[in-house]
């Protein structure tokens, strides 16, 4: 069984900056999409960002302009780049891979960073 895990998160102050890493424990075969949800007490899971497998990115309107995503298929990691940090930012970061086995998506989970952004 694949397993996600995510590193780099932590406490920071608003306007600061972090990166989050999230490394496949095996290679994930065919991976079609990378990304990064997160979930705040009390609310319901968002997504962050994505990847695909050709590159093109989305982001959510509330990070566009101050989080970049990246990702290596090689190395069966993806990458969040967070600046300018807000405190409504906090939340526990969960990575998303999505590969592909018997010609259907078979989608991982990590179990999250917490990243806290204090005012």
């Amino acid at each position: 069984q694949v397993q996600l895990v995510e590193s780099g998160g932590g406490l920071v102050q608003a306007g600061g900056s972090l990166r989050l890493s999230c490394a496949a424990s095996r290679s994930i075969f065919s991976i079609a999409l990378m990304g990064w949800y997160r979930q705040a007490p009390g609310k319901q899971r968002e997504l962050v960002a994505t990847i695909t497998s050709g590159g093109i990115t989305n982001y959510a309107d509330s990070v566009k302009g101050r989080f970049t995503i990246s990702g290596d298929k090689g190395k069966n990691t993806v990458y969040l780049q967070m600046n300018s940090l807000k405190p409504e930012d906090t939340a526990l970061y969960l990575c998303y891979v999505v590969g592909t086995r018997n010609f259907r998506p078979d989608p991982y989970w990590g179990q999250g960073t917490q990243v806290t952004v204090s005012s």
